[in-house]
């Protein structure tokens, strides 16, 4: 225990309240707080101030804080819109986006900058689902023609970056079969479990000894969230798979599970609590830390790589927006395709794990974090002045039950 120290976690929570309490007081700075995490992270690291270092404590934190990220992104996805013709344009436009993704990382490679096209392609290709639905919400237009059309791409997009990238870190490890084998058997093992869940919670009984216990001190079903959580980690890391599948997955079931939260409409609350209030903070904050932000600074050519990948990004998830064109017009696609655009947690997460296993350089990871933060600093602004606008010319129609 005599090598263990709170001093770095000290910190790191500290940075977790500042942050938040300074948009606070300035709410026409529209980022989210996760951005001034990262780059308090990075001003009190080793590549400025030097004040923390990353010991156990916070790489054992910043690994959990992880894992409950995925978690709540998967409980984000609403598989009630993933149907009919939009979700058929939304594979589309994730189609799209995996071709330019890797015409892009060839193009990189060919030039020296990475070193693998795939991964680059898998990087680009998401979209922060949480910031999406957070602008639309601001300019009234989830339930609208744009949110409708958003939304089902940006989940496509988050989903299927996740599976992508643990296919990718998983196959480099072992034969592309065997891993496609095991990936199977995880996905079969989920679909039991999610079974076994939905028969569960038909059971009058056991529903209601949860919610007799749910707002007790055992807080019954934020235990077994977690457990889901852990077990379905554990599980994909015994299968030689990347944990972040296990995670997002879980979150994916409990959502899944939760579509009636009228006997427990404080659940995602309280997981909100634990994961934004203490973990998730802790992760970004440790990602800005560890970011090799000076190898950007002592070569301007590294540094040149910056806008380079933001405008890669708008590219590669930008461009399947004029898939929209013929419905939104020019100005709800722009706003579509700067939306879509939009990606942090998942770059700082894919690029984490891309130093970690050595797929990726630190100087490029830097980069891309870089171009994440950037991304959204100004797209979401952009996109909701170009959506605000268009609610001054007149209200958006709901999508019709007929198109999905």
């Amino acid at each position: 225990m005599s090598d263990l120290s709170f001093a770095n976690l000290l910190v790191v929570c500290a940075i977790a309240v500042v942050a938040p309490l300074l948009l606070g007081f300035a709410p026409r700075v529209r980022v989210p707080s996760a951005v001034l995490e990262i780059v308090a992270g990075i001003l009190v690291g080793p590549a400025f101030l030097g004040w923390v270092d990353v010991d156990v404590v916070l790489r054992v934190l910043s690994l959990i804080g992880l894992a409950f990220l995925l978690f709540l992104a998967g409980l984000e996805i609403d598989l009630g819109r993933l149907r009919g013709p939009l979700l058929r344009l939304a594979l589309l436009g994730y189609g799209v986006t995996i071709a330019l993704g890797l015409a892009i990382g060839a193009a990189l490679s060919g030039v020296g900058w990475v070193g693998s096209p795939v991964l680059v392609a898998v990087l680009l290709s998401a979209t922060s689902l949480g910031l999406v639905v957070a602008v639309l919400k601001d300019a009234d237009q989830v339930e609208g023609t744009v949110g409708q059309m958003i939304i089902p791409s940006a989940t496509v997009a988050d989903f299927a970056a996740i599976v992508l990238l643990t296919l990718f870190f998983s196959m480099s490890e072992g034969s592309v079969g065997g891993k496609v084998f095991l990936l199977g058997v995880f996905a079969g093992l989920v679909g039991i479990v999610a079974l076994v869940l939905e028969r569960s919670g038909r059971s009058m009984s056991l529903g209601g000894l949860l919610e007799r216990l749910q707002d007790t001190t055992a807080q019954i079903r934020v235990r077994l969230a977690v457990v889901l959580l852990v077990a379905l980690v554990a599980i994909a890391e015994h299968l030689g798979l990347e944990s972040i599948l296990g995670a997002f997955l879980a979150g994916a079931l409990v959502g899944l599970v939760d579509r009636d939260a009228s006997s427990h409409p404080r659940l995602r609350v309280k997981l909100d609590a634990i994961g934004h209030g203490f973990l998730i903070p802790v992760f970004f904050v440790t990602s800005g830390i560890g970011l090799d932000l000076q190898g950007l600074v002592d070569e301007p050519a590294a540094l040149l790589r910056v806008p380079v990948f933001l405008l890669a990004l708008l590219a590669v998830r930008g461009l399947p927006a004029l898939l929209y064109l013929p419905s939104l017009g020019r100005q709800r696609t722009l706003a579509a395709a700067l939306l879509q655009a939009t990606s942090l947690p998942f770059i700082v997460t894919a690029a984490t794990l891309g130093v970690a296993v050595g797929e990726l350089t630190a100087v490029n990871a830097a980069a891309l974090v870089c171009a994440g933060l950037l991304s959204v600093v100004v797209f979401p602004a952009v996109a909701l002045s170009r959506l605000r606008a268009h609610v001054l010319d007149g209200p958006d129609e709901p999508v019709r039950s007929e198109a999905g």
